[in-house]
């Protein structure tokens, strides 16, 4: 069973992650229901459990999930649809289906990764194209039964191609798309804080989405602190060589 998931390396907290204004107003209202689950529940109003996460690579999707399971103290169990849809069709609604059942005894937050993979259109055959659908009945018929202390995130690049059918299953949809210049700039400062001020200097670039700015703080910091290494061995074989000038 443990082979459908996908290890999640490190932790992720929400202060790590720089959202706009609407992805936090979203967040923090995902999060308040969460912290008044108590007195919410004594008048029947379920907390929101199932949430989907949606727009551009590399903006925060992954982050943002692995944040809030740990934000709520609960394991994360991603799955990558991609991998299990693409690699053995038949078995996909059976193994979907026990990653549910995983997650529901341990109370835990299911994250599917790549969720437009159910609705892709490939060169199925006949038989292949009628698994496919009940892949996806699978699917909505899981969400719907899913407990309440439990969690399920989906990701997607490409909202349009899941079932419509399945996206009205999600009570709160996070659309993520490349930040405006003042949250790259809040991304950018939170990043090179990190090191030394020498090495703090960074060629900032925008309208990239945050990985592509993270890679690109990443990149500059590490050539600013090769540099500056390679310039302090040449002034010591400078000062190496005076002294030795000196000496004769």
């Amino acid at each position: 069973m443990n082979h459908l998931f996908v290890p999640n390396s490190g932790r992720v907290n929400l202060k790590d992650i720089v959202f706009d204004e609407k992805l936090s107003l979203k967040v923090d209202q995902f999060l308040r229901e969460y912290e008044h689950v108590e007195i919410l529940s004594q008048y029947g109003l379920p907390v929101m459990n199932k949430l989907l996460l949606h727009g551009k690579s590399g903006c925060g999707k992954t982050m943002t999930a692995r944040a809030l399971a740990n934000h709520l103290g609960k394991k994360l169990k991603t799955i990558n649809l991609g991998n299990i849809v693409s690699s053995k069709l038949g078995e996909t609604s059976r193994n979907i289906a026990a990653a549910f059942k995983m997650v529901e005894t341990q109370e835990a937050v299911l994250f599917f990764d790549e969720f437009d993979s159910l609705g892709k259109e490939r060169d199925y055959d006949n038989s292949d194209s009628s698994e496919m659908k009940r892949v996806v009945n699978s699917m909505i018929q899981l969400i719907d039964s899913l407990p309440k202390n439990s969690i399920i995130i989906a990701a997607t690049n490409q909202l349009g191609l899941i079932d419509e059918a399945l996206i009205r299953r999600f009570e709160l949809k996070l659309e993520f798309h490349n930040p405006d210049a003042k949250y790259l700039d809040e991304l950018y400062d939170k990043l090179i804080s990190k090191y030394p001020e020498e090495y703090q200097k960074v060629n900032r670039i925008y309208d990239i989405s945050f990985a592509e700015a993270e890679t690109i703080v990443m990149q500059e910091v590490k050539e600013n602190i090769i540099k500056s290494e390679l310039l302090k061995k040449e002034q010591k074989m400078q000062q190496d060589q005076l002294h030795i000038i000196c000496e004769n």
